[in-house]
């Protein structure tokens, strides 16, 4: 995880469960200034957007996940996303555990809804 490839991947529901997992485990947090203070605080440790946020918001993330060096994903839709965490819609997600982070990024690398990782 300390390289940030940029590459367009394609992603399954073991990546939406593996989420949900580590929500339930609390090493998930939602929200746009929430998310925001987990990047700056180097607490989140991967960070997912969804596919259909606006190009405003992606620019935000893309521009902040790069600044700290934080691996972003873009993909899935935001109904997905809050789905796969219990919620209604959700845009952004962060992991705060590189553990879990590692395993959705495993997922993430053989499957294919994914617009791109960096």
């Amino acid at each position: 995880m300390n390289s940030l490839p940029r590459r367009i991947v394609p992603m399954t529901n073991k990546a939406l469960s593996n989420i949900g997992l580590a929500m339930r485990a609390g090493k998930v947090v939602t929200g746009d200034e929430i998310v925001l203070k987990a990047i700056r605080s180097s607490e989140a440790k991967m960070v997912i957007l969804a596919g259909d946020a606006s190009d405003n918001t992606k620019k935000k993330f893309r521009d902040k996940c790069g600044t700290y060096k934080i691996p972003l994903v873009i993909g899935f839709d935001r109904e997905s996303l809050g789905t796969s965490v219990g919620k209604p819609e959700r845009v952004v997600l962060a992991v705060t555990d590189q553990g879990f982070a590692e395993m959705i990024s495993k997922k993430l690398e053989i499957m294919s809804e994914v617009e791109y990782i960096e």
